[in-house]
């Protein structure tokens, strides 16, 4: 597809006259800002364009394209895949942090319709009091994550045992690349007849701009149990993790490899914030819980980590304390007979309580940078490609020693018959406006700050793609596909010409996020 892109003289003026000024960000310091993701640094936007709801989004839209001028829309920022980085002609960068309302909640039907720009973290604050949670309710980032963000890149962590977050849509609203609005699905099911939802979800933007958002709903949890286990081994990690799964014990199960463990207890102690302490009591339901639990915390401090390779974490949820309770005694068992043994289960209480922390780790706890990279793998394909990606960081090690990159990996269960590899990078090198403006500044204040580091840089960029060939070798899958895992290559060649198809009827121009997905 020819991407029929245009800076004419002018082109700017047509757009403000169809949005007003005031909804137009051009300052250069600002352009920069939002032209940059947590890994990279693309070509400078044209002009950031802040909606204030669909009708103004709509409006823009048509102008700029009209105009020949390309859209990128951008959530929350958080993404490290190129997702939302303009083409080297230039775009319009749409932020819709400004639309961020809660529309409708319907308790009756269990759904909530909300604005691209809500966060998760607004919603789930929104929901809890009311006992409701979406059925799958964010990432970790989810502070400054938007549903929209997710809705377009996927993502998953909060309710993995629902799917990942674009599962928990019902239906949405989305602008189209000649401003039109196309309404997908139903309000209270999906599909009916073909999934036009599914069509526009994690789609990276390259179809259109989501406007609004309709989730399904489900009633929170009431009673809670949580478990951490130590692993020896790798092997004997993903086998426990893999049964829990497909016994569907979990509503969370997520775990750290030996190197990003010790990453992880070198931030700052769990118990520091009184705010996260303060949350997990209460979340323990009675007085008498609260202090017993939070007494424990703050006993295992740090240590309880120590000499731990390989740890599980994980969260049971339910209506009944001694289901949830049964179900981890479930969990333990085979936690043990694949060779695991229980610790402090502090990481999961804490997280659970307070879902959606301050994004200080998307640094390293020195003031390295970070980025990860993923990939989804089948139960029976785990050990398999942990064990490649092992190679492949012992064929570099010299390298990586001498130039300062140092890699670990999270990993979880996401459904009955899926879970997730992300290793993730550290190394010396400068921030950018991003990590600054997104860490809590006393965080910031603390760190060291490194000059830039191209050759550090550099080979963190062979790695990564080193890693996304051997998943592709493996068969896997990915979130974010956006500008950096091959989804043409992924793809059956009849499913990928219906996609282009649909590319080319929404967006016969190539407007919309050019070059994101491959297309």
């Amino acid at each position: 597809m020819t991407v029929e892109t245009s800076t004419k003289p002018g082109a700017l003026d047509a757009l403000t006259a169809a949005v007003g000024p005031d909804a137009l960000i051009t300052d250069a310091n600002e352009l920069r800002y939002y032209s940059q993701d947590v890994f990279s640094n693309g070509p400078l936007a044209l002009a950031i364009f802040r909606p204030t709801d669909t009708q103004m989004l709509a409006r823009g839209v048509a102008a700029a394209t009209a105009q020949g001028i390309a859209i990128v829309p951008r959530g929350g920022g958080m993404s490290y895949t190129g997702g939302y980085l303009a083409p080297e002609a230039g775009a319009l960068l749409i932020d819709t942090g400004a639309m961020n309302r809660i529309i409708h909640l319907d308790e009756e039907d269990m759904t909530v319709t909300v604005e691209a720009g809500c966060s998760w973290d607004k919603l789930q604050r929104f929901l809890h009091p009311k006992g409701l949670r979406a059925l799958a309710w964010g990432t970790l980032s989810g502070i400054n994550a938007t549903v929209g963000g997710g809705m377009s890149q996927n993502g998953v962590f909060w309710g993995a045992s629902g799917g990942t977050v674009v599962d928990a849509a019902l239906s949405f609203e989305v602008v189209l690349a000649d401003g039109s609005i196309a309404s997908t699905g139903s309000q209270f099911f999906r599909p009916f007849g073909p999934d036009i939802t599914g069509i526009f979800a994690a789609d990276c933007g390259a179809l259109g701009v989501k406007a609004t958002i309709t989730l399904k709903l489900v009633r929170e949890g009431t009673a809670f149990a949580y478990g951490s286990f130590s692993f020896p081994d790798a092997a004997a990690f993903f086998a426990a993790m893999s049964e829990v799964a497909r016994e569907g014990l979990a509503s969370e199960s997520f775990g750290f490899d030996p190197y990003l463990q010790a990453q992880r207890m070198k931030r700052d102690s769990l118990t520091k914030d009184a705010k996260s302490l303060v949350n997990m009591m209460k979340a323990q339901g009675s007085v008498f819980k609260a202090l017993k639990e939070g007494a424990k915390v703050v006993a295992a401090g740090r240590s309880f980590l120590d000499d731990v390779p390989f740890s599980l974490h994980l969260v049971a949820e339910g209506r009944h304390q001694s289901a949830v309770d049964a179900d981890m005694k479930l969990v333990e068992a085979i936690a043990t007979k694949h060779g695991g043994k229980a610790i402090e289960n502090t990481i999961p209480k804490i997280l659970r309580a307070n879902p959606f922390p301050p994004v200080n780790s998307m640094v390293g706890p020195d003031g390295e940078r970070w980025v990860p990279v993923h990939g989804f793998l089948p139960h029976s394909r785990l050990v398999e490609g942990w064990n490649r990606i092992q190679q492949l960081f012992a064929d570099n090690r010299t390298e990586m020693d001498e130039l300062g990159v140092a890699a670990g990996a999270m990993l979880a269960a996401v459904s009955r018959s899926t879970c997730l590899i992300e290793p993730v990078f550290f190394w010396p090198d400068a921030l950018e406006e991003i990590h600054c403006r997104s860490l809590e500044a006393d965080h910031l204040a603390k760190l060291n700050r490194f000059p830039p580091n191209a050759a550090s840089r550099a080979l963190v960029d062979k790695l990564r793609a080193g890693i996304i060939r051997i998943f592709r070798e493996l068969d896997a899958t990915h979130l974010q596909v956006a500008r950096a895992y091959p989804l043409e290559e992924a793809s059956d060649p009849h499913a990928w010409a219906i996609l282009k198809a649909v590319k080319q009827t929404v967006d016969p121009k190539g407007l919309m996020n050019p070059g994101s997905l491959g297309l």
